[in-house]
């Protein structure tokens, strides 16, 4: 699954990044510690005349569909399973016609343990930022013409190897090899596109990481530095001391 992660470039670097064409400019900054419901950039790529571009774009962490009622009602929509993702309502439009990219630092889990649960950053050995496949939804409230709040969702899969220790569920990564595909507005049926990369997983590794990240209120690069895993559970219980 994915409920927290980091971004640690700022949107002119991530647009680089994935060859898009910047559209956030300076209302996103880097956090190390995203929540759902925040603001978040995304990869889209949408027809404009004769063309295709690629842009990277402002939206909130979890997905409101475009039927819905109201965007407030139930909990945040962030994960959507790659299993249900082309037949289950809430998400089967936009897996037809509304997919992106959410580029990421990486993403963090909780491993249980003894004493306390270790948290652990799942990023690229390389620096770089993966893509989470992802899907996204424009919503107008009833009677409302004026802009629609546009949301996205993670897709995630079964968790495999090293993963599968910490959490039985993990993001649907994409290597690059697999984002114009993904990306392409015109492809409707994405069934085979569904499948774990095992390219992109072996870019990863697992870092163990401090306790502080536990805490929303910590939002630092410290957040993603490799920590000592026996040293945790103390900085866990000094952690709460301090910010009670």
């Amino acid at each position: 699954m994915c409920g927290r992660y980091a971004i640690r470039r700022d949107p002119a670097a991530l647009a680089e990044e994935f060859d898009a064409a910047d559209r956030i400019g300076d209302t996103f900054g880097p956090d190390y510690n995203i929540t759902p419901t925040a603001t978040v950039p995304i990869v889209v790529e949408r027809r404009a005349g004769s063309e295709v571009e690629r842009t990277l774009r402002p939206v909130r962490w979890g997905l409101v569909p475009t039927w819905a009622g109201d965007a407030t009602s139930g909990p945040p929509m962030v994960n959507a399973r790659a299993e249900s993702l082309t037949v289950k309502p809430a998400y089967a439009e936009s897996a037809a016609h509304r997919r992106c990219l959410m580029p990421a630092t990486g993403w963090y889990e909780w491993k249980p343990g003894e004493r306390a649960k270790q948290p652990y950053l799942c990023t690229r050995r390389d620096g770089r930022s993966l893509a989470m496949a992802a899907v996204f939804s424009a919503w107008w409230a009833p009677g409302f013409a004026g802009e629609p709040l546009v949301t996205c969702a993670v897709v995630t899969t079964e968790a495999v190897g090293d993963l599968a220790e910490i959490h039985h569920r993990m993001p649907l990564v994409l290597g690059e090899h697999r984002w114009k595909d993904w990306l392409d507005p015109q492809r409707t049926e994405v069934t085979d596109l569904l499948s774990v990369d095992g390219g992109a997983l072996d870019a990863l590794e697992l870092r163990p990481v401090s306790s502080r990240v536990n805490s929303t209120r910590n939002n630092h690069p410290d957040l993603l530095e490799r920590v000592d895993p026996a040293m945790c559970p103390v900085a866990a219980v000094q952690s709460a001391l301090f910010e009670s």
